[in-house]
């Protein structure tokens, strides 16, 4: 991102903003609600355009949605709720885009769709439909989705994996399963990852660098260690989860 600005009425969301996302880098975005952490991955995701300013993906200038783009860059988005197509098996959902896009015959998509389970500890589920799922075992399915092999990608081609608040409303233990395979997913990938959330366990196991958002502007970054002990009054609130400081409810 280079000057990067995104409105959504007078006030912008991001206002001329830079980021680098660096490859098999682990990018933990964090910062209070509605300061527009979500809308940073929907540009990454392509599902938005920027109001100006410059977003490159994998040196690709992005000036068209991901669905008006032939070629798109490999970015992989898994949603804070599953998102999980209720009428299709498990199977079917993991492996829907090399179902409807791929020349691969059923027996290699099985074998990519098993692959991908077994990989997020869920080999032998690919019948079951998800409701029929926990919704922590809904959850890694969708992890699976989003590491699962597409040959139609060149080998050194890094994916881009987006997580939005993977952990939100997940107990301690369901915790640590999901950031441990936070890591070992973007291991597995090679993938350069992307995470929005206010877990600070999340943090502290999946970050490499983490960014502060805060109206409009990234107020601070730096490595997980500099976030640990920095005096930064933006980055103390937030770690301490004080009333005071410079972060404050808007009709305050």
């Amino acid at each position: 991102m280079e000057g990067l600005t995104m409105r959504w009425g007078p006030k912008p969301v991001l206002d001329q903003v830079d980021l680098a996302v660096e490859p098999g880098e682990r990018l933990m975005v964090v910062g209070p609600s509605g300061a527009g952490k979500s809308t940073i991955l929907r540009l990454l995701a392509g599902l938005l355009l920027p109001s100006s300013g410059r977003l490159q993906l994998h040196g690709q200038p992005q000036s068209y949605l991901r669905l008006d783009q032939r070629h798109p860059p490999d970015v992989r988005l898994v949603f804070q709720n599953p998102a999980l197509l209720g009428s299709l098996t498990v199977r079917e959902n993991v492996g829907f885009l090399l179902y409807r896009h791929s020349r691969l015959s059923e027996r290699e998509i099985r074998a990519r769709v098993s692959q991908a389970l077994e990989a997020v500890g869920l080999a032998g589920i690919e019948e079951l439909l998800p409701g029929e799922l926990s919704g922590g075992m809904q959850k890694r399915v969708s992890f699976a989705r989003a590491l699962i092999q597409d040959p139609a990608k060149a080998d050194h081609e890094v994916p881009l994996l987006l997580f939005d608040e993977p952990t939100a409303g997940l107990d301690p233990v369901a915790c640590t399963r999901i950031e441990d395979l936070i890591v070992r997913t973007t291991e597995l990938t090679e993938a350069s990852c992307v995470v929005v959330s206010h877990v600070l366990s999340t943090i502290q196991r999946c970050a490499q660098r983490v960014v502060l958002l805060y109206d409009g502007q990234f107020q601070w970054r730096g490595s997980l260690a500099e976030f640990n002990r920095t005096d930064n009054p933006y980055v103390v609130q937030f770690r301490t989860g004080s009333l005071r400081g410079p972060m404050q409810p808007a009709e305050l």
